[in-house]
């Protein structure tokens, strides 16, 4: 039986890297997309070709029309179908709306709303029944962060296009969910969280960082068949981020009945 076909946008380093190592320890082929760390890429391909798997680079950039085209076409040559399609590429905050600019504003669009919707348009004739579409997106959608404003209302998009194609694309067998990170440690951005990390953790109900694997490990679950019961829905995977203040059980008042 032939493998699965897995593509994941971004999968050059970080979440998209842990997502497509953790697909292709599912037995999935998988087309790991990049945009400008092509030596990455390569190493992506490389660690998962060492652990037994099957993996394809292909460079694109996702923010213009030519980009997604190029990609889809590349999918359509490499394996002429596709099983799971997984969102992951973004373009990052540009900062609070004082200092954004239209040129900024419109690329993070571009990456992180548009990109994904063509995408799943122009891939879904490859897809068939039992299809998977996985968008990453943000805990920043139910958090009022005011340095990520633009990131938020384009991630808080993302989120209502999965609702909107999880009722749309139900008849044809096909799920879609999203997964939302909190604050997530990975190679690329660990210089970020220096001065940081107590504050950040103490704001997690688990008390800690998250790392890209754990990010991944929903995602390939939401992949996965055993998942099939499940669509429209945003997983939060953030290990209870800005859930609430801690207070611990003796603080807690007593129930009084």
């Amino acid at each position: 039986m032939n493998k699965k076909i897995a593509l994941v946008t971004g999968a050059s380093r970080g979440i998209g890297r842990a997502v497509a190592e953790r697909l292709a320890a599912d037995g999935l082929q998988v087309v790991v997309h990049y945009n400008g760390h092509e030596a990455d890429a390569k190493e992506t391909v490389a660690r998962i070709e060492r652990s037994g798997g099957t993996a394809v680079a292909v460079q694109a950039e996702l923010g213009d029309e030519q980009g997604v085209r190029k990609l889809v076409d590349a999918v359509r040559e490499y394996a002429g179908r596709l099983d799971v399609l997984v969102n992951n590429a973004a373009a990052l905050p540009a900062g609070p709306m004082a200092t954004d600019t239209p040129e900024q504003f419109d690329r993070l669009f571009a990456v992180n709303v548009r990109a994904p919707y063509f995408l799943v348009q122009q891939l879904l004739p490859l897809m068939g029944e039992g299809g998977r579409i996985v968008n990453v997106t943000s805990v920043a959608t139910r958090m009022a962060n005011p340095t990520q404003t633009s990131f938020a209302m384009a991630k808080g998009a993302l989120e209502v296009m999965t609702r909107t194609l999880a009722q749309e694309l139900g008849g044809r067998g096909i799920t879609v969910n999203a997964v939302a990170p909190g604050a997530t440690r990975t190679e690329v951005n660990a210089e970020a969280f220096t001065g940081l990390e107590q504050f950040i953790t103490g704001l997690t109900a688990l008390g800690r960082l998250g790392t890209a694997e754990d990010v991944a490990e929903v995602i390939a679950w939401l992949a996965s068949d055993q998942a099939r019961w499940v669509t429209g829905q945003v997983v939060d995977a953030s290990g209870g981020l800005h859930l609430g203040p801690a207070v611990s059980a003796e603080a807690t008042p007593a129930t009084v009945n």
